[in-house]
Order: C-alpha cells, then structure tokens, then sequence
C-alpha cells in the first residue's frame, strides 16, 4: 500500500521513465535497441517481399512465417518510436488512453505471435506425421480460418485489459517505471482495487500463452515420436532438420515471455534488469526470426542474395 496520500483522479498523461535506475546512461541504450528494431524491419520486410513472390514458398509453413513477420513488425512499430523518444529526446509524457492503445497493440501482437507459433508447430506435426494429407487438410481456407481465430482471440480476450484498467479511476502515481505501457506496471499504479484487474492478467496470459505452449509440446512430443520410429538415419536427420528453425523460435519466444511474466508479477527482480529484458523478449525474437528461417530456407537465402548482391552488380 502506497503510504501517500495524493491521487490522481482520471489521469489525462502518465510519464513513461524509461528505466529506473539507468537514466544516466539511456541515451547509449538507445542505439543497440534502435538496431535490433532495424534488423527486425529489415528482415521482416524482406520476407514479406519474398514469400508472396516465390511460388514455391506458396505453403502453410512460409503462409504462416509471412503472418509472423507482419506482427513483428507491428510490435516494432508499437514499441520503438516512444521508447527511443524516450532514450534520446527525454520525451516522457504520454496521453494516458495512447498508453491503453499501446498496451493492446504490444499484448494482442504478442498473444498473436503465440498462436502463429502453435499453428506452425500443427503444420510441422501434419507434415511429418501424416505427410500424405498435408496439403487436403491444410488448405487455403483452413489457413485462412486459423489465421482469423488467432487474431480474434487475441483481440477478444487482450481488448479486456484496457477495458478494466479504464473502470480505475485513481492513482497513486502517474510515473510508469518501464519504457512502454506494460499490463501490470499500469496497473500497479492504481489506488482502486485492481484484484480482478490481476486475475484477467493472469487469465488472458495463461488462457494464450499458456494454452499455446501446452500444444506446441505436445505436438513436437508426437513428432519426436514419429521421427524415432523411422528407420532410416537419413530420413531421421531430414524431418528433424524441418523442425530445427521452428524449435529454436518457439524456445526464444517462450523462455523470455515467461521469464518477463512471472518476474512481473512474483519475482524480486531489479526494475532495471526486468525492463531491460522485458523489452528484449520483444525486441529480440522478431530480428531473429527472419534470420533463423532465412539461414535454413535455401530459396529465401538466394533471393536475399539477389536483393542484396546481384541487384547492386548489374548498377
């Protein structure tokens, strides 16, 4: 319980800190941030140039790495420009209902993130699994429909948050110690009861993030099933090698997000350490995701290569 007295009634503005305890040094912060999100936009647009114009990428695996690299570039774009107005120009001040659309933009593309992860872990689990039927049960309109479900989801469910938080009406404090509006560090604030404001936190997070995580491991326990029953090394190596970008970024996605959730909201972890790796876990996985799958997808490596190298040789 905050022991002051002073609230703020329906706060207009919240004054976004950026990171307590390293102020001094914010500025220089900056810079290796402002290059990952450079990375992530690069990469990310770059795939959404070569998918669509690569008929052989025309399949539900790339179809859904293409979805993927559209919401990373939306959490770029929700993240990045006020947290390096933030760092650079000492722009702290937000209008307090640009803080909620902030908070639903960066919440639902992370619980979408998620669900594009089980659904490429499903098509992973069809295609080595059931092979045959990949292409009738994976149709275009099934992507389309699976594709929908996790946007929806994610909206419904993330659209609660803002909702509730806009039921508060006083505040202990209108300074949020973080460098963007995050769920609970809103919350916190508040000098109304916010019990169910924790409870549909933690609801929306497991109902998501939880759910998804479940099915991934149990659809890669089943494909690690199938793959040992092959006989032959070879075939061994070949279906494992299919799966070996997809592992690498769901274990990326899922061992940051839990570590920034739980911390959050359990742990007694230094503000700076958490914000710092609380804006990683967003920030990271989008620059390598596109330099994960592209590295292990010999068509993407040889259109970049054309984009980047034969492109600037005929100038």
């Amino acid at each position: 319980m905050n022991t002051n007295n002073v609230t703020y009634l329906n706060p207009g503005t919240v004054i976004l800190i950026g990171i307590p305890g390293l102020e001094h040094v914010q500025f220089w912060i900056g810079f290796p941030f402002f290059t990952v999100c450079l990375v992530a936009l690069l990469g990310n647009i770059i795939l959404l140039i070569i998918i669509p114009a690569e008929r052989s990428l025309h399949q539900p695996m790339y179809i859904f790495l293409a979805v993927l690299a559209a919401t990373d570039i939306g959490l770029c774009a929700a993240i990045a420009p006020k947290m390096l107005a933030i760092f650079w120009f000492r722009a702290y001040s937000m209008a307090f209902d640009a803080c909620l659309a902030q908070l639903f933009f960066i919440h639902t593309l992370q619980c979408m993130e998620s669900g594009i992860l089980l659904a490429m872990a499903f098509d992973r689990y069809i295609a080595i699994c059931d092979p045959l039927r990949h292409t009738s049960i994976l149709t275009p309109s099934i992507l389309g429909r699976m594709i929908v479900v996790v946007v929806i989801g994610a909206v419904v469910l993330v659209g609660l948050l803002p909702i509730l938080i806009k039921r508060l009406h006083h505040f202990w404090s209108i300074q949020i110690a973080h460098s963007y509006c995050e769920h609970m560090a809103v919350v916190k604030l508040a000098a109304d009861d916010v019990q169910v404001n924790k409870i549909c936190g933690l609801f929306v997070g497991f109902s998501i993030l939880g759910f998804d995580m479940v099915f991934i491991i149990i659809s890669y326990a089943l494909i690690f099933q199938a793959v040992f029953r092959l006989k032959q090394k070879e075939a061994r190596l070949k279906a494992f090698n299919t799966c070996t970008a997809h592992i690498f970024v769901f274990l990326e996605f899922y061992i940051l997000a839990f570590f920034s959730f739980f911390s959050h909201r359990f742990g007694h972890v230094v503000p700076s350490t958490h914000i710092l790796l609380s804006t990683i876990y967003l920030l990271l996985p989008p620059a390598l995701n596109p330099i994960v799958y592209g590295v292990k997808n010999m068509v993407i490596r040889k259109r970049v290569a054309q984009i980047f190298f034969l492109d600037h040789a005929h100038q």
